[in-house]
C-alpha cells in the first residue's frame, strides 16, 4: 500500500464534490432567514439543523457500507441526485414542517462525506493520506466560498431563489459524475460483517469518534447560531453574513489546499488537532466579547485557521485506523459522530442563545480543551493499521507528536 501515487480520477472526485459543496453553501447563510420566513425561534431553527444532521447521522455508515460492497461511484452518484431532488424539494416549502422534511432528506443524501474519504483511502498511500484528506477539506472551503457568495448575490431575490439554483447545480453535477467519475481501481468488494458495531470494536477508532463528536460539537455552535449572533448584535441580513463566512471559507480552504502539504510533512497528526484546537478554543471564547465587526474578524480568522488545521488531520488518523476492506464503514461510523454532534449541537446552540447569546460559544471553548487533551493522549499506532500486517506509526515523520 505504501507505493501507491494517487490515481488521476482524484482531481475529477475533488470536482465533482466541490461543486456537491457548492450547492451546500448557497444553502447554509440562507437558510435560518429561510426558516425565520416561516417563524422559526431560535430553538425551532435549531430542530431544523438537527433534523439534517440526523439523517446524516443514520446514513453516513450506510453509504460508506454499500460502497465498500458495491462500490464508490454507484454511491456518489445515488446521493448527489438525491440531493438535487430534496433541495428542490426546500425551494417548494410552503411551510416550517415541510421545510424540516426537505432538509431530512438532503441529510440523508448528504452523508456521502465518507464515501468521498474512503475514496481518497483507496487510491493514496499513508505518507500521503492526510494531505489528500486536507484536499478534500479544501473543497469545502471551496464550497463555502463560493456557496455562500452566490446565495447572498441571489437573496434578495427571495430566499427560495438561492434554494432552486442550488438544486440546479446538484442536478448538474449528478450528470457530470456519472460521465466522468470512474470508480477507484483494484479496490475490492467487502465481505459482510456486523456493521457499525464491528468498526467499533477498534479502541482507536472509538476514541477517534469521540474527539470527532467533541470538536463537532464545538463548531456546530458557531454554525447554528452565527447568523442570529449577526443579526442581533450587529443588523447583519443574510448577504451580510454569507459574505463573512465567504472570508472564513477563504482562510480555511487555503490552510487545506496549501499549508497542510508541508504542515503534514513536518508534524504528527495529533499534533496537527491538538494545536488546531486550541486556536479554535481562544477563538470562540473571544467571540462574544468582540465590539465591533472589524475586531471580530479576529477570533474568526484564528477559528478559521484552527478548524482547517485540525480537521483533515482527523480525518487521516480515522482513514489510517481502517483495514483496507472497511474504509467505508469506519469513516462512515467517524462521520456519524460529526452528525450526532450536530443534531446535539444545534439544539444546545438555540437553547443556550435563547438564554444568553455568549452561551454556545463559551460551551464550544470548553469542548475544545476536552478535545486537545483526548487527542493528547492519542496512541502513535493503530491497533487496526489499513493495510493489514503488524501495527505501524502513525505517521513516518521523525517530529514529535
Amino acid at each position: 500500500m505504501t507505493g501507491k501515487r494517487p490515481a488521476a480520477s482524484l482531481p475529477v472526485l475533488f470536482s465533482v464534490v466541490a461543486i456537491d459543496l457548492i450547492g451546500f453553501g448557497i444553502v447554509v447563510p440562507i437558510l435560518p432567514f429561510y426558516a425565520v420566513e416561516f417563524g422559526a425561534s431560535g430553538s425551532e431553527l435549531g430542530v431544523v439543523l438537527a433534523s439534517y444532521a440526523a439523517a446524516q447521522l443514520l446514513f453516513a455508515p450506510i453509504w460508506g457500507r454499500l460502497s465498500d460492497r458495491l462500490g464508490r461511484r454507484r454511491v456518489l452518484l445515488v446521493t448527489i441526485a438525491g440531493t438535487a431532488v430534496a433541495l428542490l424539494l426546500l425551494a417548494a416549502a410552503t411551510s416550517l414542517a415541510w421545510l424540516l422534511a426537505a432538509r431530512v432528506l438532503a441529510g440523508a443524501f448528504a452523508a456521502n462525506v465518507s464515501v468521498a474519504s474512503a475514496f481518497i483511502s483507496d487510491v493514496t498511500s499513508d505518507d500521503e493520506r492526510t494531505r489528500y484528506m486536507g484536499l478534500l477539506g479544501a473543497c469545502f472551503g471551496v464550497g463555502f466560498v463560493l456557496g455562500p457568495a452566490i446565495g447572498g448575490l441571489l437573496a434578495p431575490w427571495g430566499h427560495h431563489v438561492p434554494m432552486l439554483v442550488a438544486a440546479g447545480l446538484a442536478g448538474c453535477n449528478a450528470v457530470y459524475a456519472a460521465i466522468v467519475l470512474r470508480e477507484p481501481p483494484g479496490r475490492r468488494p467487502a465481505a459482510a460483517d456486523g456493521g457499525r458495531l464491528a468498526a467499533l470494536r477498534n479502541p482507536l477508532v472509538r476514541r477517534l469518534c469521540l474527539v470527532n463528536l467533541a470538536f463537532s460539537l464545538a463548531v456546530t455552535q458557531l454554525e447554528a447560531m452565527f447568523a442570529l449572533f449577526m443579526e442581533d448584535r450587529f443588523g447583519y441580513d443574510a448577504r451580510q453574513v454569507a459574505f463573512l463566512l465567504v472570508g472564513m471559507a477563504v482562510v480555511m480552504g487555503g490552510i487545506q489546499a496549501g499549508a497542510m502539504r508541508s504542515l503534514a510533512v513536518r508534524f504528527a497528526e495529533r499534533s496537527l488537532v491538538r494545536w488546531g484546537s486550541v486556536a479554535l478554543a481562544v477563538a470562540f471564547a473571544a467571540i462574544p466579547s468582540a465590539p465591533s465587526v472589524a475586531l471580530l474578524l479576529i477570533p474568526l480568522t484564528l477559528a478559521a485557521i484552527g478548524r482547517g488545521v485540525a480537521q483533515p488531520a482527523m480525518m487521516g488518523m480515522a482513514s489510517l485506523a481502517a483495514p483496507a476492506d472497511q474504509r467505508g464503514l469506519v469513516l462512515g461510523s467517524f462521520q456519524s459522530a460529526a452528525s450526532l454532534a450536530r443534531v446535539i449541537g444545534p439544539l444546545a446552540a438555540g437553547l443556550l442563545y435563547d438564554r444568553q447569546q455568549s452561551g454556545p460559544f463559551q460551551l464550544a471553548a470548553v469542548l475544545l480543551v476536552g478535545v486537545v487533551v483526548l487527542a493528547a493522549g492519542m496512541p502513535r499506532r493503530s491497533d487496526a493499521p489499513s493495510g493489514g500486517g503488524p501495527p505501524r506509526p502513525w505517521t513516518s515523520r521523525s517530529s514529535p507528536a
